[in-house]
């Protein structure tokens, strides 16, 4: 019955090898999402990882800095300092934006990094090209990934930054490159007012009688000064001593600095469970529709060949041939064909991965689990075809 199999494959092959490769491209793009799944998941470890934080302190009650706005003070720092336990504390925060690059535009995120230097929390780990930031002004190392070359000028808001270094891998939570700016630069870049909006509120604040009491000199220009700047930041990441407990730094920062605390767990759930859950739910539906399809096409093929040759297998059933082989036969084929298309299918998502705007994950043990799904899948489309074949009666190979 194993030569038969081969046999009848041998005769129709290419009806059976086109088809194989119909469904490969099926089983490719399954693959391919769920390579998407698992590339939105590194995103996020990756933004983690690369912030070298162990805390990540955020306005109270939020979730920020990534899922929730956030804002505090960027004085708050140095109160972190005095907590025991903690190393280090940096100011950051996060402006997603349209960038442009000549005629195109990238989005991407916009970290300000405290001033420190190299090896401050939020800082870019390593740089794959030119250096980092030495200016407290207009300078920007940015990621590969945004096309920004060395030596190219980033416009943000009014401003311009001239690229100093390149990073890789430095992405957001939603896979967008970073561009590193001074922090300075990236508080008035996103609190600050536009010339307009500051203009309209002066005139706003002179026109208020509270601000204008007599014997009280200077009280107008202080709250213009204070309307026209926003010294606040979106996060403080804080790392901590070798062996210091983040569960105890967590609960002392919420218990005496009234700010929210996140640990590096804490903040992976947020970043999975909040942030991609509702794309990884929309993906797990494609990938069981898919399922269902490939299953229904295997079925479908399995039958048609079934079909096509009932006049054969009620020949082997006259000559004594058990259901057992004539099942296992059918079996084969339908296993066959599952081979070919996940073999064409793992090639094919692994060329076309990389030419994916966003970051595709192609992980050995998907491939594993999407091999063992194609031939259960397989198996139970052949059942059909099988159900079939058993039913023929031996007699029809006399009549036909």
């Amino acid at each position: 019955m194993i030569s038969l199999a081969g046999r009848d494959i041998l005769h129709g092959w290419g009806k059976f090898v086109f088809t194989g490769v119909g469904l490969g491209l099926l089983i490719g793009v399954t693959l391919t999402m769920a390579g998407v799944y698992r590339g939105m998941v590194d995103d996020g470890k990756a933004l983690l990882d690369n912030s070298g934080a162990d805390l990540w302190v955020v306005q109270r009650d939020t979730l920020g800095p990534y899922a929730e706005a956030s804002s505090i003070a960027d004085d708050r720092y140095r109160d972190l300092l005095a907590l025991p336990g903690v190393r280090a504390a940096a100011n950051v925060t996060y402006l997603t934006m349209q960038l442009k690059r000549g005629a195109r535009e990238v989005r991407a995120m916009v970290v300000g990094i405290a001033p420190q230097g190299p090896g401050t929390p939020g800082w870019p780990a390593h740089l794959v090209a030119g250096r980092h930031i030495t200016r407290s002004h207009y300078e920007a190392v940015a990621d590969i990934a945004t096309g920004f070359q060395l030596g190219d000028r980033i416009r943000i808001r009014r401003q311009h930054y001239t690229v100093v270094g390149q990073t890789r891998r430095m992405v957001s939570s939603s896979g967008d490159p970073m561009v590193f700016i001074p922090l300075r630069d990236a508080q008035q870049a996103q609190f600050l007012k536009d010339n307009d909006a500051i203009a309209q509120q002066r005139r706003r604040t002179s026109e208020n009688p509270a601000f204008n009491r007599p014997g009280v000199p200077g009280l107008l220009e202080a709250a213009i000064d204070a309307q026209s700047s926003n010294p606040s930041v979106n996060a403080v990441l804080v790392r901590l001593d070798p062996g210091a407990r983040p569960d105890e730094a967590r609960e002392a920062v919420r218990r005496w600095e009234h700010l929210t605390a996140y640990t590096r767990h804490e903040m992976e759930e947020i970043l999975v469970g909040k942030l991609i859950a509702t794309s990884a739910r929309q993906i797990g539906m494609f990938l069981a529709i898919l399922a269902v399809v490939s299953a229904a096409i295997v079925a479908f093929i399995i039958y048609t060949l079934t079909l096509g040759k009932i006049r054969e297998i009620a020949v082997l059933k006259l000559i004594g041939a058990r259901d057992r082989s004539i099942a296992w036969m059918i079996l084969q084929q339908a296993l066959g064909l599952g081979l070919i298309g996940f073999t064409v299918g793992k090639v094919a998502a692994t060329f076309w991965a990389p030419a994916f705007p966003k970051y595709v994950l192609l992980v050995p043990e998907d491939s594993l689990r999407g091999a063992l799904a194609v031939a259960l899948i397989c198996a139970l489309a052949s059942l059909v075809a099988i159900r079939a074949a058993l039913r023929v009666d031996p007699a029809e190979a006399i009549g036909g």
